[in-house]
């Protein structure tokens, strides 16, 4: 594992290296860090914005190292990049290429205008970017190359870069070089002196290093969360018809272990993904959606973002909801259901039977029944049956009408009222082990949450020094990147009070009464009391 003297060696290199340069400090960046990484920068700008100048300078950070340029037309041919033919080898029939001093014995190599490069040249020139081989006649010769900065004034319309896709997807890292702003403008104009940099060699790398970084680099861990983020930005780029090949999500990920080794660390960090907005864009405009993208979830943790979060939340609000519009028909004391327009012994469908009085019936010595046999709608009870007299209001009571057992029988006589049996509703009542298991499971959201938190505000308070200490990262980022994470942690306090309202509604849902105990319990307490 690089020590955290080695990155310290590397941010020596990298300040060397940008000495007398104007607003070139992510050029030079993204040049060091592909070059480590074993990939190749592309970028794309105007003329005399100092694209060749970076090449030279990244060549600079190598010891012993051999450096190629070429600038590319329409009618480079092979011989420009890959060596003349081998005069001798021809005579021995042998086709062979002297390739000293050309591409395929590079270490560094700058190819301006490189999608003009034709399909003579094309085959090899793949073969030479991807598996750093060339194919001299009939051998295949391992090349000593470390990256190769491609320049482009501008790039190619969409139909002309379907054929050069191939190459295109070669340079894993790409950016677009713009003149120096107008602020910048006096101190380029004030420069002065010779501007090729005085490279120590003690911070100069080998072949060595190269390759112990990208060795040491496979076992730096990429966690949760980077997995996670990637996984949405995946996802987020076919949405915006983004194109990334599965082999380029790969070379990324080894891109960020070497991002997180070199800054001195056995694991990637949120941080380093910093540099997958100069890995996916197919054309320029789609580099500040990714940046903004990326910048909206610095604050991701634990393989969860607030937007899943809050999704979960919102669907254990809307289950509370329901729960708490939802209505049942309403039970008496004894478990009896209830019906509106039912009261006292009428509160049941199993109410007890009720007759029509007797005609002529007379419920006392000086008053009738009348037309009225129904009782004003309620009916008689048998023992109110027994205090009428029938025809004659002087006899002594009912029980002297001799009729009066088939009265009793005949359901003629039975008073059937009409009563509104809606049923009476109320909220549902639910059981203690529903309501258990889900404050069980919003307790562990709020777990989840919480850690959320904690991680976030870890990330905001490491942000200064991890975007100022950070190789790679450019220090402009930290604006947006706290502004992101502020807005986050608010999000995120928010997002915990919903929880915990939450919490409250389910605890706060009626129970369901198990009837057959209260019976019971009102049994025992009636015969305790007599």
């Amino acid at each position: 594992m690089k020590t955290r003297t080695e990155s310290d060696r590397l941010r020596q290199l990298r300040d060397a290296l940008l000495t007398g340069l104007v607003e070139r400090d992510l050029p030079v960046r993204l040049a060091l860090i592909a070059s480590l990484a074993g990939e190749h920068l592309l970028m794309v700008g105007p003329p005399g914005t100092a694209k060749s100048l970076i090449a030279r300078r990244l060549h600079l950070a190598f010891a012993k190292s051999s450096y190629f340029e070429r600038l590319l037309t329409r009618f480079t041919v092979p011989e420009e990049l890959f060596g003349p033919l081998s005069i001798k080898g021809l005579e021995e029939d042998r086709y062979e290429r002297l390739t000293d001093k050309y591409l395929p014995t590079a270490s560094i190599a700058f190819l301006d205008e490189i999608f003009k490069a034709n399909s003579a040249i094309l085959n090899s020139l793949l073969t030479l970017l991807n598996e750093r081989e060339f194919d001299n006649g009939t051998r295949r010769d391992r090349t000593p190359l470390i990256a190769v900065i491609g320049a482009s004034n501008e790039l190619p319309d969409s139909g002309e870069l379907g054929a050069l896709d191939a190459l295109f997807d070669r340079f894993l890292l790409r950016l677009h070089v713009g003149s120096v702003s107008k602020e910048s403008f006096p101190h380029l104009i004030g420069l002065r002196g010779h501007s090729t940099p005085e490279v120590p060699e003690s911070l100069k790398l080998t072949d060595a290093d190269v390759k112990e970084i990208q060795t040491v680099a496979e076992t730096v861990q990429v966690p949760d969360d980077v997995v996670a983020l990637l996984c949405a930005l995946r996802e987020w780029c076919g949405e915006q018809s983004i194109k990334v090949s599965d082999r380029r999500w790969r070379k990324i990920v080894k891109l960020l272990q070497v991002s997180a080794l070199t800054n001195g660390r056995e694991t990637v960090s949120i941080w380093d993904c910093w540099l997958l907005q100069h890995c996916l864009w197919n054309k320029a405009e789609d580099r500040e959606k990714i940046y903004e993208w990326y910048a909206s979830r610095v604050g991701a943790s634990a393989a969860m973002d607030t937007s899943k979060l809050t999704r979960i939340v919102v669907l254990w609000e809307s289950q509370l909801k329901r729960d708490q519009d939802d209505q049942s028909q309403m039970r008496d004391e004894t478990g009896k259901l209830v019906f509106k327009g039912l009261k006292s012994d009428l509160a049941t469908k199993n109410h007890a039977t009720r007759y029509l009085a007797p005609p002529n019936a007379f419920v006392n010595r000086h008053k009738s029944i009348g037309q009225d046999r129904t009782n004003g709608g309620q009916g008689f009870r048998i023992d109110e049956l027994d205090n009428m007299s029938v025809e004659d209001p002087y006899a002594t009571d009912f029980k002297t009408w001799i009729k009066r057992e088939a009265y009793l029988k005949d359901g003629k006589n039975y008073y059937v009222p009409t009563f509104d049996l809606s049923p009476v509703l109320e909220p549902t009542r639910h059981k203690q082990i529903y309501i258990d298991d889900c404050l069980r499971q919003i307790d562990e959201i709020k777990i989840k949450v919480t850690q959320y938190q904690s991680e976030l505000n870890h990330h905001i308070h490491e942000l200064e020094t991890a975007i100022r200490s950070h190789l790679w990262v450019t220090s402009d980022f930290m604006t947006p990147a706290a502004v992101n994470l502020k807005q986050t942690q608010h999000e995120v306090q928010t997002l915990l009070a919903r929880v915990s309202k939450t919490r409250e509604g389910f605890e706060l849902l009626p129970l369901e009464v198990d009837f057959i105990e209260l019976v019971e319990d009102k049994t025992a307490e009636e015969a305790e009391s007599q």
